[in-house]
């Protein structure tokens, strides 16, 4: 390529790193190659590498440049911000070359042109040596938002010229090895998108922390996107299905709302910008609406289609046209380098008082001193293994921040610059954990737990951990299909890694306590409540839905979506509501509509409930979310299961009940299942088989009921053994009984890990499928193996 001081966009692509930087030409590579597709990009030039090499040339700076460099103290780095104020002085005192100025002024002139007035632009820093697919820590240089006018860009260039010595960027390039004489800085000048009055944000075409490839996270903030990159606020979070995008009127799996409590919007004066207090009532909404999301995935997905490769993309709304742009693209560096099938485990032996809860980003524990920092010009104060806890970090907290063996902040969601670079440096994080400076004190031991899934806990003192290291790459896979018992969603992309068929097992119950928090009928008559305390507190839970029971329906869809999405196409067995009266009473509005029983165990649950009117609205809500899950989103891998069904008859009516919802077993694929777990599903197997599609033995209610325990006694509980000749004379006669009918079968419990004997017995007789709880599942195809040999 001939020397050029200035090239716009339509005539860089990816090729042109070395003449304008990662940023730079990788939005001409979207202009050229994806704009005509239909995605927005606003459009800009960018000055290259040789103009800034002609602006070090003519201001003879070179040489005066690398002698500073050369002062740095490369062990300790004492005099780094010296050096680094020192040689951004000598940039700025410069003059920019003539034949620059009159080029920038030209392309500047004509962007006005286009719009008969003098336009506002994005001055963004591109490195030559930035946003390479094995080097991209974001934000190492200075950008400028709403710049107005040619002075105010010619300075603004000039300012991004000087950021090529930030403090932190001198550090990244000591880091990863960059010769500071070779690396030359671009300035893309691209039209501003008018997100100040509409809003903006950040998507991963992978899961950023589990490396799951299935999931696009989209998170978004009012106003401009700088406050989700800085982690000053806490975004609206989306999760959307990729193979589904398109293809199905649902693709969006899942939906967090944040609190996005600032607002960044242009300054009054026509130039830069200012946060503003974002007003509750805006606070409540979301940023993007679910066509819009779908819109923003499926630019996601064709960027990324076109890279080959996972994606960190920025996305803006034009307020004044409500129209969606890109803004950015760069690869995702961290989780599409590294192997998934190699993980470590970890789990707390104890529990300590807990201090703050937020976002986990990560996985792993950590235990040191927290060192409370309000200022990056303090960070000197942070020791190597010390816990940082601050209010938000930005790009001059990078030379520090691998000192930090975890990082808390009170603001942030998981494309905060504090989650990116703690994933990129190694460290576990935790952001958005409101109140960590002021409840975590300067010089506090803590301990640091981000291994749970979503949300992380930061707990008082020295707790005791255990780490175990898993390799799945090598590990076969019996013929007994080895599949997983689950509850949380938040753990979902992570467990898809493990070795498995499946879910054999997902318990509805975890998200109703957890997520939901709402008996089902206190959402069908919430206007026949008659405690006003907790009447509020639903209309608090439930306020962006002007039908309640759409609350429930949206909650328990997502997160059976959720799951769905992580182990799609394989089986994921979800059970209807198992609740007892007493656990269902424990719910918000639960009391007004559950009767106290004596022995709730046997008592008014399972099957029974759901053609009962005492629960038979609530039941048609689950059937409304599983509907979605299978109609809208597409997941028709999710089979359903009926769990404590005592007759035949109480069986059809489910099933006909469950049609007359819109669950009609065989369409659209759809199967149902039965618990076996009551001695009448193993008597009357073969009439069940005619109903259901396949068996799950519950071994827990089987052991109990065949020996008359009651597994709520503590005086008799040494009596309950599934191992028991009677329970396992139960367990092969309805194995044989399925296969008869050639039903599917399986069985979902703690012994055939724990007890080898019990899986060699299992399987012997035949078992399709055994399900496990995740911290036994190796154990048990290991178990499984073993017996499938002898």
């Amino acid at each position: 390529m001939e020397t050029k001081l200035i090239l716009p966009f339509n005539e860089v692509g990816i090729k042109d790193v070395s003449f304008v930087g990662g940023k730079n030409a990788s939005l001409g590579e979207l202009l050229k190659n994806l704009k005509p597709l239909g995605i927005n990009i606003p459009d800009g030039f960018a000055t290259t590498a040789d103009a800034f090499r002609l602006f070090l040339n003519e201001n003879k700076l070179t040489d005066k440049l690398a002698l500073l460099v050369n002062t740095l103290d490369k062990k300790e780095f004492v005099n780094l911000n010296k050096v680094s104020k020192d040689a951004k002085a000598l940039i700025n005192s410069a003059k920019l070359p003539v034949q620059l100025i009159h080029e920038i002024t030209d392309h500047y002139k004509k962007l006005c042109e286009k719009f008969n007035s003098e336009v506002g632009v994005a001055v963004r820093s591109s490195a030559t040596a930035e946003d390479l697919p094995t080097a991209s820590f974001a934000g190492q240089h200075d950008s400028f938002l709403n710049i107005k006018g040619i002075n105010a860009v010619l300075n603004s260039v000039q300012n991004c010229f000087a950021s090529l010595y930030n403090a932190r960027a001198i550090k990244y390039r000591i880091d990863n090895g960059f010769d500071h004489s070779k690396v030359a800085l671009s300035v893309g000048i691209q039209l501003m998108v008018r997100s100040d009055k509409a809003s903006s944000g950040v998507c991963f075409t992978i899961e950023p922390d589990s490396g799951f490839k299935n999931a696009i996270v989209i998170t978004g903030c009012w106003g401009l996107g700088e406050n989700i990159v800085q982690g000053t606020v806490t975004p609206d979070e989306f999760h959307v299905f990729k193979p589904h995008i398109g293809k199905f009127k649902r693709p969006v799996i899942s939906k967090k709302l944040g609190s996005k409590a600032e607002t960044l919007i242009y300054n009054e004066d026509g130039n830069g910008t200012v946060n503003t207090h974002t007003p509750l009532e805006k606070q409540k909404c979301w940023t993007l609406t679910n066509s819009e999301i779908e819109t923003v995935a499926k630019w996601c997905l064709q960027i990324e289609q076109h890279y080959k490769m996972p994606m960190d993309v920025e996305w803006a709304k034009d307020g004044l046209t409500n129209q969606l742009f890109v803004v950015q693209a760069r690869p995702e560096t961290v989780h599409s380098t590294k192997d998934p099938l190699v993980v470590k485990e970890y789990s707390l032996k104890q529990k300590g008082n807990l201090i703050v809860t937020g976002n986990a980003i990560g996985l792993g524990i950590v235990s040191g001193m927290a060192r409370v920092i309000n200022s990056s010009a303090d960070s000197d104060k942070l020791n190597t293994g010390e816990i940082l806890i601050t209010d938000v970090t930005n790009p001059d907290w990078d030379p520090i921040l691998k000192k930090a063996a975890a990082i808390v902040t009170n603001k942030g969601g998981r494309t905060s610059h504090a989650a990116i670079v703690a994933r990129e440096v190694g460290a576990i994080a935790i952001v958005g954990a409101n109140g960590a400076t002021e409840k975590i004190k300067d010089g506090d031991i803590i301990t640091v737990d981000t291994s749970q899934g979503k949300y992380g806990s930061v707990y008082s003192g020295k707790l005791n951990w255990t780490v175990k290291d898993l390799d799945f790459r090598n590990i076969k896979m019996p013929v007994t299909q080895a599949m997983l018992i689950l509850a949380d969603p938040d753990k979902a992309y992570k467990l898809s890694f493990y070795p498995n068929k499946g879910v054999g097992l997902m318990r509805m119950e975890f998200v109703i306590t957890n997520s939901i928090r709402v008996h089902p009928m206190a959402l069908v008559k919430f206007d026949e409540l008659t405690d006003p305390t907790v009447k509020k507190e639903i209309r608090e839970l439930t306020e962006h839905y002007a039908d309640k029971k759409g609350y429930f329906i949206d909650k328990l869809s997502q997160a059976i979506g959720t799951i769905a999405a992580a182990f799609y196409p394989k089986d994921v067995i979800v059970r209807m509501s198992d609740f007892k009266t007493n656990e269902y009473a424990n719910l918000l509005g639960g009391k007004q509509f559950e009767m106290k029983e004596e022995n709730p165990m046997i008592g008014f649950r399972g099957a029974s409930r759901y053609y009962n009117d005492r629960y038979k609205e609530g039941f048609k809500l689950e059937c409304e979310a599983m509907k979605v899950v299978r109609n809208e989103m597409g997941l028709t891998n999710v089979k359903l299961m009926i769990p404590f069904c005592r007759t035949v008859e109480e069986g059809k009516k489910v099933v006909s009940l469950m049609a007359e919802y819109g669950l009609k077993r065989g369409e659209n694929g759809l199967e149902i299942y039965v618990m076996a777990e009551i001695p009448s599903n193993v008597i009357l197997a073969g009439e069940f088989a005619k109903i259901f599609d396949g068996f799950s033995i519950g071994s827990n209610d089987l052991t109990q009921l065949t020996l008359g325990i009651d597994r709520d006694s503590d005086i008799i509980s040494d009596l309950f053994d599934e191992n028991n000749e009677a329970v396992k004379y139960m367990i092969s006669h309805v194995i044989n009984s399925a296969k008869l009918c050639g039903s599917k079968i399986g069985l979902c419990g703690q012994a055939p890990s724990d007890y080898p004997e019990f899986t060699e017995f299992l399987v012997a007789h035949g078992i399709d499928s055994i399900s496990f709880n995740p911290d036994a599942l190796l154990k048990g195809i290991e178990n499984i193996n073993k017996a499938e040999t002898l």
